[in-house]
């Protein structure tokens, strides 16, 4: 847990110093600094932004830099400078570290946004991404395995983008670098469809909380983007050709998906249909429903899809924080976590009070720390109704006014 978190030079945030608590609340009107001080903590724990993705657009306007700094409940203490020309300086313990991975490891960050809509509608990164983080932070061989992959690939693509035809010793090289592949992305795809598999119970509870209506009618379900039947090296062999003439790699763990079902719970308009068969369902992990094909962010109205995501995310907390009653614990692959931190970004003007009530109430009764920012103090009581000792910031134009 963050027990005080520095700023500086982050957007409008020239220099912040606070003491945090279990949750905090930072209100403030637009454009007061409330979502970029929630953005600090992402970048310190992600190392970057969940609004940009060049450092040039957070750090402040001639400064050479932002540097986030905080320290844990447990005394260590983590820092991010990112320069302007990209460059990252990451420190753990006052000594220099030169991955990422190192700080994510020691600050689990969750953002609950439902305000995106990118991950129902657009690519397969984010929800991707999603699954991922799971991986990540429970599974302690997925990032190694993740990391060569990504390197093979980009090799791979590499070659595929210059050449069109390739000579006997570049087929034998891409002979090879296929095999690391296809052994890599077995154990990728090992790591992810179980702990996809540990998900289902934490998803469908959070369906039954907040679109209880819907219960039975979501499904979620996993691609692995490619036939796990049969090994990566022999398919990308079988369809060597196309990935030249596209000059990329269409198929492996780098197109794994993750989608969300609606089933109909119209008998007639079931037997019209012909549904694919979801391997799991919201509504009763250990039954194989069918689903029709349409995807539900193509059925559900704006304000459903922002209550789904909010399932999607919350529903990961409670699996991060239990996984021993999900997986065996005799698995020795299992990594010791850290306190999550979760950061929900101007929830009140994303959701109703019912669902605000169900959010707020499941945050209070997991050993995770909330930051939350909100425009008003209007969420106050029902904040003080979970948390006894809430710490409350007022912000104006990127200072801390007044605390709480």
């Amino acid at each position: 847990m963050i027990e005080r978190l520095q700023i500086s030079h982050l957007r409008n945030l020239t220099q912040v110093n606070l003491a945090s608590a279990a949750c905090n609340v930072i209100i403030g009107a637009n454009g007061s600094g409330k979502t970029s001080l929630l953005e600090a903590i992402f970048l310190l724990s992600r190392g970057k932004s969940f609004r940009h993705n060049q450092p040039k657009r957070y750090i402040q306007h001639h400064q050479n830099a932002a540097t986030v700094h905080a320290k844990l409940s447990d005394s260590s203490t983590l820092a991010i400078q990112k320069q302007a020309d990209a460059t990252t300086i990451l420190r753990l313990n006052q000594t220099t570290v030169y991955n990422q991975s190192i700080l994510t490891e020691q600050l689990p960050t969750l953002l609950i946004d439902p305000s995106t809509m990118d991950m129902l509608e657009q690519g397969s990164a984010s929800r991707r991404q999603l699954l991922d983080w799971l991986v990540f932070h429970m599974k302690q061989g997925f990032h190694p395995q993740w990391l060569a992959y990504q390197r093979l690939l980009k090799q791979r693509n590499s070659l595929l983008k210059q050449r069109r035809h390739l000579s006997q010793v570049q087929l034998a090289e891409l002979k090879s670098w296929d095999k690391g592949l296809s052994n890599h992305a077995a154990l990728i795809h090992h790591y992810r469809e179980s702990i996809f598999e540990a998900w289902q119970p934490y998803f469908s509870e959070s369906i039954t909380q907040l679109l209880p209506s819907y219960a039975q009618q979501l499904s979620l379900s996993y691609n692995a983007g490619y036939d796990t039947g049969i090994a990566l090296d022999i398919q990308l062999n079988e369809r060597l050709e196309q990935d030249l003439q596209l000059g990329y790699t269409r198929i492996g763990n780098h197109r794994a998906d993750i989608h969300v079902h609606w089933r109909s719970s119209d008998p007639v308009a079931m037997n019209n249909e012909h549904p694919t068969i979801s391997t799991i369902s919201a509504a009763d992990v250990s039954v194989k429903l069918p689903v029709l094909k349409e995807q539900a962010a193509n059925v559900l109205s704006r304000g459903e899809k922002k209550l789904l995501i909010t399932a999607l995310r919350l529903s990961q907390l409670p699996l991060l924080l239990n996984v021993e009653k999900s997986l065996s614990s005799s698995s020795n692959d299992f990594k010791s976590r850290a306190t999550p931190v979760v950061l929900l970004d101007d929830i009140t003007a994303e959701l109703d009070e019912r669902a605000i009530d169900i959010l707020l109430s499941t945050l209070a009764q997991l050993p995770c720390q909330v930051f939350m920012s909100s425009l008003t103090d209007s969420i106050l009581p029902l904040i003080n109704e979970y948390w006894s000792e809430p710490k409350v910031f007022h912000m104006k134009q990127g200072d801390i006014l007044l605390t709480q």
